[in-house]
């Protein structure tokens, strides 16, 4: 494998981790009514979905519960919940693009 290809092996390597660390760390809707056990258990349920559409459902669901939660304890929450995909999960980003990069110069660099 050259050089270029390591490099870019390298930083797919990363930018999948730090996905999955954002997403575990991604605010969670109403986090603040939430014990740290239910913020657990919100997020492990949210990786164990496997569609878009099941996540949103989820979310709207959780959602519905958090503002119940709200008004019971007289706490105002925004009406509408984060939205879908928050952090760095796929497609967020700025990706592995042409600007400049660790080296901070201006222009694509070397080729």
């Amino acid at each position: 494998m050259n050089g270029r290809k390591l490099m870019t092996a390298v930083a797919l390597a990363v930018l999948s981790i730090g996905s999955a660390v954002a997403q575990d760390t991604a605010p969670v809707y109403g986090s603040q009514l939430m014990t740290q056990q239910e913020r657990m258990e919100y997020r492990n349920q949210m990786r164990t979905l496997k569609t878009q559409e099941e996540r949103n459902a989820f979310r709207l669901e959780h959602h519905k519960r958090m503002q119940e939660r709200a008004k019971e304890r007289g706490v105002t929450l925004p009406d509408a919940p984060p939205a879908a995909g928050n952090g760095m999960g796929p497609g967020g980003g700025r990706g592995m693009g042409d600007g400049p990069g660790m080296g901070g110069g201006m222009g694509r660099g070397r080729q």
